[in-house]
């Protein structure tokens, strides 16, 4: 959320940032609801200062008099409570639905490659694609999947799930070195939190799932689409101490979206499942700070990237694509052999003060003023390198070799179908 007087004193910029994205939004009408509210503020504190004079100037004399002013300034302040209330709960939602301001290198109409890691693989053979691989190494169920839970949904198996697990060591011993604190996070939050956490304003074509827990009162949980949403929110209403900051965590779970606008080949397989698992970062800093951090998240995505040996690129996403509370994101896209083309598997984004303004989490700054601090996240594995590896390590007999990063991890070199 923006800080309204940032909106008031910056009107072009936002007006600006919001066409860049590709959205409109009517910020001539917030301002005016926002000067009513403002003018019904100073109305009932004028009321105020009256009946503080009025009680002072009280005597044996004029007290009926006087009683009977303040019971008329009191229904006018009741009046203008409710109405101040109101106008300051329509300005709050119209906040809700403003964009995050984008940062000055954000590309506009297109995405920019910044850098190409990594020597895409040639084969001299029929190569297959993951789903492909997973079907005839045995280690890839989405037919069973489908009859027991729907489309899109996988059993990960055999030497598949070792791979997963693998792939989340990896991640873990990566991030303790570098002194994250790990969490197991909640995988369901509360409507306001997720609220919070930004991603709820895309109404109906939201890809969050909603489990309703008391249908009487209308009471009910979403699942986290990404645990930075729940990893957020677990500071929401605190107050960070100063010398605590940054504050790095990285958490496993397992993750849900509906992915409603994805159709034909990205749903074979498990490139675009409703249900997944993902290790992912966050950072709680001061503003100052986040540029250095962001690289941080970026340079820690490469650095597993590159111990894999996988070939990828770089990319500063456009502003288009932004999501709501990222004011700039970088994607690592990896090469995928199976659909000749680069696939996202890592995202990370410097969010600023967007989402700690909703969940109201500050620090003390030198002059002990209170200021929100700004987030970051980042991806550290999700599936998707899974199926890098299973494509760009794919061998002519059909079987895929192991990274070596991951053999002390996974206890085998190759995957190759035979059992027992």
């Amino acid at each position: 959320m923006l800080d309204i007087k940032f909106i008031r004193e910056n009107t072009k910029k936002v007006k600006d940032s919001i066409k860049k994205r590709g959205g409109s939004f009517d910020i001539d009408s917030l301002l005016k609801l926002d000067e009513k509210k403002r003018k019904a503020q100073t109305e009932l504190e004028g009321i105020s200062a009256k009946k503080n004079k009025a009680s002072k100037e009280i005597n044996k004399d004029n007290k009926k008099k006087i009683i009977a002013e303040m019971k008329k300034i009191d229904k006018k302040g009741d009046v203008l409570k409710k109405e101040l209330k109101k106008l300051e709960d329509e300005l709050k939602e119209l906040l809700y639905k403003i964009p995050n301001i984008l940062a000055d290198d954000v590309p506009v109409g297109q995405y920019k490659v910044l850098e190409k890691c990594g020597e895409i693989p040639k084969f001299s053979f029929e190569i297959k694609d993951h789903s492909e691989q997973g079907e005839s190494l045995d280690i890839i169920d989405t037919k069973r999947a489908a009859n027991v839970a729907g489309t899109r949904f996988y059993y990960l198996k055999r030497e598949g799930a070792l791979l997963e697990r693998a792939l989340i060591n990896f991640a873990f011993d990566t991030l303790l070195e570098k002194q994250f604190i790990p969490i197991i996070p909640p995988v369901m939050i509360s409507p306001e939190m997720a609220k919070g956490a930004g991603y709820l304003e895309a109404g109906n074509d939201s890809d969050a799932y909603y489990v309703e827990t008391d249908k009487e009162k209308g009471m009910g949980l979403y699942l986290v689409g990404t645990s930075e949403q729940s990893l957020i929110a677990m500071h929401a209403g605190e107050v960070l101490e100063k010398k605590d900051l940054p504050l790095r965590y990285f958490a496993f779970s397992t993750c849900f979206r509906k992915e409603a606008g994805s159709y034909g080949k990205d749903t074979k397989g498990i490139l675009r499942a409703h249900q997944f698992d993902k290790v992912e970062m966050v950072i709680f800093c001061k503003p100052e700070d986040a540029e250095k951090e962001h690289q941080l998240l970026l340079s820690i995505q490469k650095e597993l990237m590159d111990k894999l040996k996988l070939p990828y690129q770089v990319i500063n996403i456009h502003a288009e694509d932004l999501g709501k509370p990222a004011a700039k994101k970088y994607d690592i896209e990896t090469w995928m052999p199976g659909q000749d083309r680069y696939r996202e598997t890592h995202s990370t984004s410097n969010c600023t003060d967007f989402q700690a303004r909703r969940l109201e989490i500050k620090y003390r700054d030198e002059d002990n003023k209170l200021k929100f601090v700004y987030t970051l996240n980042g991806t550290a594995f999700s599936m998707r390198p899974i199926i890098a590896i299973m494509e760009n390590y794919q061998q002519e007999d059909g079987s895929i070799k192991i990274p070596e990063v991951l053999h002390k991890y996974t206890g085998f070199k190759e995957i190759n179908g035979r059992k027992g």
